[in-house]
């Protein structure tokens, strides 16, 4: 049984079963959540389940996790299962580590999931999936071309999807501009830490999104995490060529984005 709250589907998501659904976990530092998805339409079909992480959260500890998750729903064999990591996947390997144990370097994401849930599983980074979430059902949904998302809390996460097709594991927010890493200087937590004001804060956001949009002329920019809640007492502060928008999914971003990949067939 799973540790977390869960309300029943509503019946309006029993009914939909023709719809097809696939299943998203986003793992995060503090919590790791979950939930069906529609593919069509990017809806959850039922409530959010999250569960805190383990501490430590070493390998064992969170694949358990993740596996009393899932079966805390009923979900049909055939449900693909798609999550969210918080670093670089290559090949399913994780190829460095900030926010979790350090013994996840080098591990085979999918293949320990796997064996955990008893279902195939993919993984994804989480900045990744949550730029794969906004094109498809968000503030990118119809943009042609060149679209970078990036994700403002502890660091800077970013994503960058061209025509549709992600070129996975960007790592943006650790581009050095100016002698410094990007993230040390315009993350939300550098907002906080430093005291900065918002316009102070815009100032190096602006430093950062001038040198981005230099390197790859994106045709829109997507700004996420937490902070994009309060997207007006700094987004209109920021000049870019290309429009620079809010994220529209918010919190449910990474676990539509894992699910949309894992029904593709991401591994």
């Amino acid at each position: 049984m799973s540790t977390g709250q869960r309300t029943e589907p509503a019946p309006a998501a029993r009914r939909r079963r023709s719809v097809p659904v696939a299943f998203g976990i986003d793992i995060g530092g503090s919590g790791i959540k979950g939930a069906p998805v529609d593919l069509a339409t990017g809806e959850l079909t039922a409530d959010r389940v999250r569960i805190p992480t383990p501490d430590p959260s070493k390998p064992a500890a969170v694949a358990a996790t993740v596996a009393d998750l899932v079966a805390g729903f009923d979900l049909p064999a055939d449900v693909p299962l798609g999550l969210t990591f918080p670093a670089p996947i290559k090949h399913g390997i994780v190829a460095f580590i900030a926010n979790l144990h350090r013994s996840w370097k080098g591990v085979d994401v999918p293949a320990l999931m796997t064996e955990a849930t008893g279902r195939p599983v993919s993984a994804v980074n989480d900045a990744d999936a949550a730029g794969v979430a906004e094109v498809a059902f968000g503030a990118a949904r119809d943009v042609p071309g060149v679209v970078l998302m990036t994700t403002l809390g502890t660091g800077i996460g970013s994503a960058l999807v061209v025509d549709g097709v992600l070129v996975p594991n960007t790592e943006l927010g650790h581009l050095e501009i100016d002698g410094d890493d990007a993230e040390h200087r315009a993350s939300s937590a550098a907002k906080e830490r430093e005291g900065l004001s918002w316009e102070q804060w815009a100032e190096r956001l602006q430093r950062y999104y001038e040198t981005v949009e230099m390197l790859f002329s994106p045709d829109l920019i997507v700004v996420g995490g937490g902070v994009s809640k309060k997207h007006e007492k700094f987004l209109p502060l920021l000049r870019t060529r290309a429009p620079i928008v809010p994220a529209a999914l918010r919190n449910s971003a990474g676990i539509v984005g894992a699910a949309r990949l894992a029904a593709a067939g991401h591994r």
